[in-house]
């Protein structure tokens, strides 16, 4: 499949969108525990047990995203998301079919690994190009496709609580929801897949910067510097940080504020939960777009600096205030969201454009280690700290503190990261002879 380059004429605001319909689709995954109570009902299962089709999806995302990236950036925009759109599609059709004949591994199979396949090729599919549409402003351009990953589960999470109560949560509701799913996520996906398109040359507008200005690195060149592997523990850290806080909101906030005169009702802690993700979302927008304005290194300085003082500030006075809690979980989940949408551009600036989009894939694997980590830091702690007799926010204490720990190597970390030497800068004839060949492509 070739790359669909745009005509003479065609908006690059048209991009934004493309890349939206499929990043609010796969952001779905983020509503997956929708499904947990049901399916541990009628299949009988542990916990545990419910939560392997999104653990599989989400590593099954950096693996992907890792391993893909370099055919995302030969193949183009248009043949990942087509990619995506039928292995995330099909990842519901075979869960439905596990579900309705109450086999649970073709759940796992079809949800996390199939599934998580298109949600990994789907997360990396328009990075490279957004950023060749918006050379002035990359920061703005992956953060407005990011941000719908991040607002993907407040669509999903109501509309799937719905499905469920109409069509019931037995094996056959589970199954006619995963149906409705698979078909209704390929009709809006399909959206993103037709109007994707590439820009004719290097500069898509007029007084735009050249989308090949500064040094270009190739993927494999670029796994090879220490810039990528600091960016790496930037964002592994980071993601850690946050993911940790996100994934225990609801029992953390009640645990909290349970000794108090205020306790936290279970819907109030729900919309705990569903103010973190409004401000996760927010984050990749409103902090990408920032760091268009002060630079990338500045922007994880705030990430990271100031999200060690926010977890300070619980760890200290969290306890004995309720709005500065919820307060200082806001800007860490902000710059959680922020994280992920800004590194996008980080790369470009240091690496280039040539082959952003498979750079970015590798450097994903960073969020598959930090879903593994942040959650287990923080829930077996609070285990170990239940078992001693210990109760309310005393524990999280010791998590919060290794949260700052691991903040303050991510800032070390970006402070080490430098301009990248020009001994992996790929020869500039190659850059334009991959221009040359994409019009010629177009014309023909």
């Amino acid at each position: 499949m070739s790359p669909p380059v745009a005509p003479p004429g065609w908006s690059r605001w048209l991009v934004p969108p493309a890349a939206l319909s499929v990043h609010l689709s796969i952001g779905q995954a983020y509503a997956w525990s929708v499904f947990k109570p049901p399916l541990e009902s009628a299949l009988g299962l542990s916990g545990t047990q419910s939560a392997l089709p999104f653990q599989l999806g989400i590593v099954m995302l950096g693996l992907s995203a890792a391993f893909g990236g370099t055919l995302v950036e030969r193949n183009g925009p248009r043949w990942a998301m087509t990619v995506a759109l039928i292995c995330f599609s099909s990842g519901f059709l075979l869960s439905a079919l596990g579900a309705a004949t109450e086999q649970y591994w073709l759940i796992v199979l079809g949800y996390g690994f199939v599934g998580g396949i298109g949600l990994g090729i789907g997360y990396i599919s328009p990075v490279s190009t957004l950023i060749k549409w918006f050379p002035d402003r990359p920061g703005m351009a992956t953060g407005i496709a990011i941000m719908g990953f991040g607002g993907g589960a407040l669509i999903a999470s109501p509309w799937s609580a719905q499905m469920l109560e109409s069509f019931g949560s037995d094996s056959s509701g589970i199954a006619l929801a995963f149906l409705v799913h698979g078909l209704s996520y390929a009709v809006f996906m399909l959206l993103g897949v037709l109007l994707v398109r590439v820009p004719r040359g290097e500069k898509p507008v007029e007084n735009a910067p050249s989308a090949f200005d500064g040094p270009q690195v190739s993927a494999r060149g670029a796994v090879r510097t220490p810039q990528f592997w600091c960016l790496w523990i930037v964002l592994c850290m980071n993601v850690t940080a946050g993911i940790g806080i996100l994934e225990k909101a609801a029992p953390m906030i009640t645990d909290f504020f349970k000794d108090t005169s205020t306790p936290v009702s279970v819907s109030a802690a729900a919309g705990f939960v569903a103010l973190l993700s409004a401000a996760n979302m927010a984050g990749r927008i409103g902090w990408s777009s920032t760091s268009d304005l002060i630079g990338r290194k500045n922007i994880y300085r705030v990430y990271l600096g100031v999200g060690a003082a926010m977890y300070g500030l619980i760890a200290l006075f969290g306890d004995s205030s309720k709005p500065l809690f919820i307060l200082c979980a806001l800007v860490i989940l902000s710059f959680y969201g922020g994280g992920f949408a800004t590194i996008p551009a980080y790369l470009k600036d240091l690496f280039g454009t040539y082959q952003v989009g498979a750079i970015h894939g590798r450097l994903l694997t960073a969020w598959s280690t930090a879903g593994v980590l942040g959650p287990l830091i923080v829930n077996w702690i609070a285990d170990r700290q239940e078992e001693a007799g210990k109760s309310g926010s005393a524990l999280y204490g010791t998590s919060f503190v290794i949260m700052i720990g691991l903040l303050v190597v991510g800032f070390v970390a970006n402070e080490l990261v430098r301009p990248v030497s020009a001994r992996h800068h790929i020869p500039a004839p190659r850059e334009a002879a991959d221009v040359t060949a994409r019009q010629q492509s177009e014309s023909a």
